[in-house]
């Protein structure tokens, strides 16, 4: 069931996504070659709890961490840990806040240093792609509108779509209906209507779309071994268009 929010629900997620793109962004300041990956979760952790929010990722579904944070060939989900970072790498941070019992959610990818000309493109397309998304959201769109414009997007640059995750709605649960893919035919799928809160949220390969999940049944790699890019934005429809929730204030 798709649920509808009120004014004041969508107040709360805004807040909840001011305090996402806050910690997203106090972990692109403090990104640094030699860091952990678990050094850098808790800079987001610290963040929510320093700002009166929990870190919503840690325990849901029994995720260890406050933040996903995914380096180069992982797509999504990476736990963090002793992995050290590297100048030259791409990190996705995927994290949200929980505060008053509505979540945020929002990724980003950032790049570590001096990046290759090739690896920039790849993050310029899936962010360009996700902000041609967010152009399009109003009352009437489809789904199927939206990830058939993330789809030509990426392709047509020559990169590929992951298909087996997708957007989604969001709450007082991180996933609620609908399903939002990053794929499509344009004029398929539901409409949306103002009071929706979905997160839209390309995830964006440089070689083959092929993914595999590993042994630690959370992160998610390429199975070609090539880098991946992920960015998100959750979103509340309104009457003449949309307002994106995780811009920081």
């Amino acid at each position: 069931m798709i649920l509808i929010k009120s004014n004041k629900e969508i107040e709360k997620l805004r807040k909840a996504g001011e305090l996402t793109a806050g910690a997203l962004e106090a972990a692109r300041e403090a990104l640094r070659p030699g860091m952990t990956t678990k050094e850098l979760d808790k800079v987001v952790e610290r963040y929510f709890t320093s700002h009166g929010a929990k870190p919503g990722f840690k325990g849901y579904g029994g995720f260890p961490a406050a933040a996903c944070i995914s380096v180069n060939e992982e797509v999504i989900h990476g736990i963090p840990g002793p992995r050290k970072i590297k100048e030259g790498d791409i990190v996705s941070v995927d994290t949200g806040a929980l505060i008053d019992g509505y979540y945020g959610d929002a990724c980003r990818t950032f790049a570590c240093g001096k990046i290759a000309p090739e690896v920039q493109a790849l993050l310029d397309s899936t962010s360009e792609s996700l902000e041609l998304a967010v152009s399009m959201v109003k009352p009437g769109v489809r789904v199927g509108d939206i990830g058939a414009a993330i789809q030509k997007y990426n392709e047509e640059r020559g990169f590929s779509v992951v298909r087996e995750f997708v957007g989604h709605g969001l709450g007082r649960d991180m996933h609620e209906e609908p399903e939002i893919p990053n794929f499509g035919t344009a004029g398929k799928g539901i409409k949306l209507q103002a009071g929706m809160v979905i997160c839209i949220e390309p995830m964006i390969n440089m070689g083959s779309a092929a993914i595999k999940i590993m042994p630690d049944g959370w992160t998610v790699k390429t199975q070609d071994g090539k880098w991946a890019a992920h960015f998100e934005h959750a979103i509340a429809i309104t009457q003449t268009g949309c307002v994106v929730l995780d811009k920081l204030v």
